[in-house]
């Protein structure tokens, strides 16, 4: 089911900034989807979109993080469409945890294990559900 979901994003860095960049840069308009680390890491990075892969390197998705030594890095993140994000409903929208030890407090709940596993904790009644990423669009699981 393609829906557009309210999500609460909590971007590392300038998104606006780093969208006009690339996109006027590459000629084609980028846009930022989430900051995840995409498997079971513990590094979460700002995630972008572009319809068109890119000419010399053929990805779609890139994301942005800062290597341990304070450089600002640049990584194909096409495998943010292979995984799934589980979200808790908040009063600002649908949060959801960044990566394996962001425990993420919403309300008088939490999620926590971006990637890497899905944990609810606090109030087990507020509402949960799975989602994914396609073409650059958060999209329910059927």
């Amino acid at each position: 089911m393609t829906q557009s979901l309210d999500i609460k994003h909590h971007p590392k860095y300038d998104i606006h900034a780093i969208e006009k960049f690339y996109s006027d840069k590459d000629g084609v308009a980028v846009k930022y989807v989430c900051t995840s680390a995409p498997g079971s890491g513990a590094q979460a990075m700002d995630i972008f979109y572009r319809e068109t892969p890119h000419p010399e390197f053929g990805n779609r998705y890139f994301g942005l993080y800062r290597h341990s030594e304070g450089h600002l890095m640049i990584t194909n993140a096409d495998v943010i469409e292979n995984v799934e994000f589980g979200m808790i409903e908040g009063t600002a929208g649908w949060e959801y945890s960044q990566h394996r030890h962001d425990y993420r407090v919403v309300g008088h709940s939490a999620i926590d294990g971006g990637r890497a596993y899905v944990r609810q904790t606090g109030n087990l009644a507020v509402s949960t559900k799975t989602v994914k990423i396609i073409n650059g669009r958060f999209v329910e699981n059927d």
